[in-house]
């Protein structure tokens, strides 16, 4: 049997939930994200609570609430404690993004599910890899290798690939195959063969329009209302898809000689320009080497103001402008308050990027038709004052006191409890008070009376003598001294991680913006008011999907490509979610699996595996060839045991001369660039690839297709000319000879 796998989910599954799943390797418990909705409800939670002690490892996809919402709360109520693995950038933006969101909150309510000491307790000790680094789990997960490789939704945005003794599980949700301006397109389709992969059906239905086009209408229907003396709100996450709109508005502002002003408002926003200004290597090849050329930052904004308070826009008033404003559901933060002030004037547009959670009122908002009135909840959080200030101070007077007399009892308890024990032990400290009274009688027979009183430093009967502290050095010393420890002067860098995100100062001011660390840092006593009322709806709405994910047909090309054994579907409609395993149980030999919630299924691989070691003998004469980050070689072997191994062995005779082997995957796109960066013309023409007036190159088989062996045919084309020698040599450089 191959490696036991076991896939349960948690979350999202069956629906447009979090997303959050429970994958078993051998017995190894990984936790797949950990997202929560932004009602941040803890009934959603309840199949995480009854696993979460369980936990081996857990690993994040993406940076945002829907992958990782939960984690603080999980870490402080749920029992979790396991290991967090994710890359760089989802680390810093998933932080600011909590941050962000438990700002949001406590400025409106009372949030006591978690803090902001949660919120760093839970991202404190989160191991950040790089992009395709495999890292080796230890002790129970010995032998089980992970790696994040490049997902092309968000920035840091990861495709999970969990190897044990040869086989992989892929965890690939919320993918994106199209190269954006920010984000390169996913390596998912890079992956051949796996023994599982567990991916997403939320885009199943969803075909997209062409995106220059769509960027175009983007931007046009901005204009048009600004133009007109209007306003846009595009309600936004904190650090994710916002960063490619923003990269879209400063292209066309630029582009267009446009004046309206743009504001990006969150509680974190400077903060998160500045993280993702230190990022390039994270981001699309063309930024990368725009910096390399030019020293240019994409994320120098120069027609978007980073703000972190609603003053600026209120200088504005009324003036045309677009402001992009977290959170999207427009649940809580900024975006919510400023929908409330923008709804009743037809002249604004408040511009959908991304649809909504369920049951917010971002959802509510997009359906057709949209509703003309919404009730909403007006919250603000104001200081106390009058009867309500010196009941509160009395009440903290009172708790105060409370907790100084137990600490007080407390503290008596520990020291009686202590010279009892004293008393107790055969110290030889400890004076015997009828020893010293015998011994003072005896004196005065001699004579003299040794007693004496010193007024007011009576000693209780189980006290200890006085005595000068003394603490040992157990220093070591050689010829030169003591012996002094370099690593004892070495800052830690988890030290200069946390010194680098908190910059000068230390606590809030450092991690947050400087609003945001001085709202919650002012100690005078509030509370939140709270209004109901009902809001006329209209401005203009609009929807346009720049979520930055595969659409229905890429994703089924996707899956066909990559061919797994298994293949298991989550997060996704119910209608979705049946189309898509309907369609690969159709047009393939996939086993398509679709798991309700706490449904837990066996995917362990049907194949035979069996270890086996390679004899020195063997190996001294093998001549291996790199092909990227592996060495490939042509093995004639016998196998045999050693010391009760399987081993393969040099053969017994000499082996018949094999036919050559041409390795490799070729991808005509990018032969075609390789082509013309040899200076030859080379154009698509009816699937195949035409090279100069005669030459063409054509693809018979592809050896990812279902059922396929594993061999492709190219075949060239054309007459016998220095061209067709030329290119043939040319396609030889992409494989490599056995």
């Amino acid at each position: 049997m191959g490696t036991s796998v076991q896939v349960m989910p948690l979350s999202g599954a069956y629906g447009e939930g979090p997303l959050c799943y429970l994958l078993a390797v051998d017995g190894f418990r990984f936790l797949l994200d950990c997202g929560w909705t932004d009602h941040c409800d803890p009934a959603l939670l309840q199949p995480l609570a009854r696993v979460a002690p369980t936990i081996d490892a857990v690993l994040l996809s993406h940076p945002d609430m829907m992958h990782l919402g939960a984690l603080p709360y999980a870490i402080k109520h749920l029992g979790l404690s396991a290991p967090v693995y994710a890359t760089e950038p989802v680390f810093r933006l998933g932080l600011l993004t909590m941050y962000d969101y438990f700002l949001s909150r406590w400025q409106v309510a009372d949030f006591d599910l978690f803090s902001l000491d949660d919120i760093d307790a839970a991202f404190q000790n989160v191991v950040r890899l790089k992009y395709s680094q495999n890292h080796l789990l230890n002790d129970k997960g010995e032998g089980i290798v992970i790696a994040p490789h490049v997902s092309g939704h968000l920035l840091g945005g990861t495709v999970w690939k969990i190897t044990k003794d040869g086989e992989d599980v892929v965890y690939a949700v919320d993918f994106n195959h199209r190269k954006e301006r920010h984000l390169n397109g996913t390596t998912l389709g890079s992956f051949v063969r796996p023994a599982v992969l567990i991916t997403d059906a939320y885009n199943a239905l969803n075909n997209q329009v062409y995106k220059r086009q769509q960027d175009q209408d983007f931007i046009d229907s901005m204009v048009k209302v600004l133009s007109s003396g209007g306003s846009v709100l595009l309600p936004v996450d904190t650090a994710g898809r916002v960063l490619e709109l923003l990269l879209i508005m400063e292209q066309y502002w630029a582009q267009r000689h446009l004046v309206y002003p743009i504001y990006f408002l969150t509680n974190v926003s400077t903060s998160t320009v500045d993280f993702v200004k230190s990022f390039l290597e994270w981001m699309s090849d063309s930024i990368s080497k725009s910096f390399e050329h030019t020293r240019d930052n994409a994320f120098l904004l120069r027609h978007v103001s980073l703000i972190i308070n609603k003053e600026e826009l209120e200088k504005l008033g009324d003036a045309p402008k677009v402001v992009l404003a977290s959170m999207s559901s427009l649940e809580v933060g900024f975006s919510h308050d400023i929908f409330v002030e923008m709804a009743n004037e037809a002249k604004n547009l408040v511009l959908f990027t991304e649809k909504g959670q369920f049951g917010t009122l971002a959802r509510m908002l997009q359906v057709d038709p949209p509703p003309k009135a919404v009730k909403v909840t007006m919250s603000k959080r104001v200081p106390l004052v009058g009867d309500e200030l010196k009941a509160y101070e009395e009440e903290q007077e009172r708790i105060k006191k409370e907790e100084v007399l137990k600490a007080s009892i407390s503290k008596e308890k520990e020291l009686k409890a202590s010279h009892e024990s004293n008393a107790k032990a055969s110290d030889p400290m400890v004076v015997d008070a009828s020893s010293s009274r015998k011994s003072s009688n005896a004196g005065s027979h001699v004579g003299g009376n040794v007693d004496i009183l010193i007024d007011g430093f009576v000693s209780p009967v189980t006290s200890i003598a006085p005595m000068f502290p003394f603490f040992e050095n157990t220093a070591d010393w050689d010829d030169f001294g003591e012996v002094i420890n370099p690593d004892d002067y070495m800052m830690k860098q988890d030290e200069m991680d946390n010194n680098m995100m908190l910059g000068a100062g230390d606590g809030m001011d450092g991690k947050l913006d400087e609003s945001s660390a001085r709202l919650l840092l002012d100690s005078a006593p509030s509370k939140v008011i709270s209004n109901e009322m009902t809001v006329q709806v209209k401005c203009s709405l609009a929807y346009m999907d720049f979520e930055g994910r595969s659409d229905g047909r890429s994703v089924k090309s996707v899956i066909a490509h990559v061919a797994p054994l298994k293949l298991v579907l989550v997060h996704g409609s119910a209608e979705a979610t049946e189309h898509l395993k309907m369609h690969c149980a159709k047009n393939s030999d996939l086993h398509v699996y679709a798991p309700q919630i706490e449904e837990t299924i066996d995917v362990t691989s049907d194949l035979c595996a069996y270890k086996v070691q390679l004899s020195e003998k063997l190996m001294s004469n093998v001549l291996s060839k790199k092909l990227g980050e592996h060495e490939i070689a042509w093995v004639d072997s016998g196998v045999g045991k050693v010391d009760e191994k399987l081993t393969l062995l040099p053969p017994s005779s000499t082996p018949a001369a094999h036919k050559s082997v041409l390795v490799g995957d070729l991808k005509l796109a990018d032969f075609k660039q390789f082509l013309a960066n040899k200076g030859l013309q080379v154009e698509f023409a009816g699937g195949a690839l035409r090279c100069g007036e005669y030459i063409t190159v054509r693809k018979i088989g592809d050896s990812n297709q279902k059922g396929s062996t594993g061999s492709q045919q190219i075949v060239v084309e054309g007459p016998l000319c220095e061209d067709y020698y030329k290119i043939r040599e040319l396609l030889y450089s992409q494989f490599f000879l056995l």
